[in-house]
């Protein structure tokens, strides 16, 4: 019987989170080569086989006041991302890294 095919939401939203999701996406692609990764990454993950729904220089914003400048266009990719992941329901999401965007789509 062959193996249904598993698709993966993650996001990772900074360079560090970018090289950990590349290998995690590379180990986890030497279990199952048939799993398909799709959401938020940088080059990285974009070379391990990411889908990339929007870029990851989008939630790359630090301070509060490049926070506050980017705060509605950020909100906006969460609830796009949300809607996304609802309609086409992952088998799994996996959050890397910035905690106060990843916790509400967990």
């Amino acid at each position: 019987m062959a193996q249904q095919k598993i698709v993966i939401g993650i996001v990772a939203g900074e360079a560090s989170g970018d090289l950990l999701g590349h290998h995690l996406m590379e180990a986890l692609q030497q279990v199952r080569p048939d799993v398909e990764f799709i959401g938020i990454g940088g080059p990285r993950m974009q070379s391990a086989g990411l889908q990339v729904l929007f870029p990851m220089e989008k939630l790359a914003v630090m301070g509060y006041v490049e926070v506050l400048r980017h705060y509605r266009e950020i909100v906006g990719i969460r609830s796009n991302l949300r809607a996304y992941f609802l309609n086409h329901r992952p088998a799994l999401f996996i959050g890397i890294d910035a905690p106060d965007f990843n916790l509400d789509l967990e």
